[in-house]
């Protein structure tokens, strides 16, 4: 993973509510956008302009399935991301001793 792709992920995870929204899409299998939007107060262009950003880095994919959208989590970026910052920390700790 290249470190665009890491801070990508990071500015995505650093904002409240695309961390609520986040959070409520790795709870299950998949969930609706007006699922979100009842769960967590917020307009569905809120939670839809959310979702994108969450879709661009990678972290969720969604699907249309009629007339609804459905998310799901993406885990094999959060693996890879999470290594990522792992090995960011390690370089880190070399450099001091």
């Amino acid at each position: 993973m290249n470190r665009q792709k890491v801070e990508r992920i990071s500015r995505a995870l650093a904002d409240e509510t695309r961390l609520r929204i986040f959070e409520a899409i790795t709870s299950g299998e998949r969930i609706s956008c007006s699922e979100l939007v009842s769960m967590r107060g917020v307009t569905p262009a809120t939670v839809s302009h959310h979702l994108r950003i969450l879709q661009d880095a990678g972290l969720i994919a969604c699907r249309r399935e009629g007339q609804f959208v459905y998310s799901h989590a993406n885990p094999e970026a959060l693996a890879e991301y999470t290594h990522e910052l792992t090995a960011l920390t390690r370089k880190k700790n070399k450099k001091k001793k």
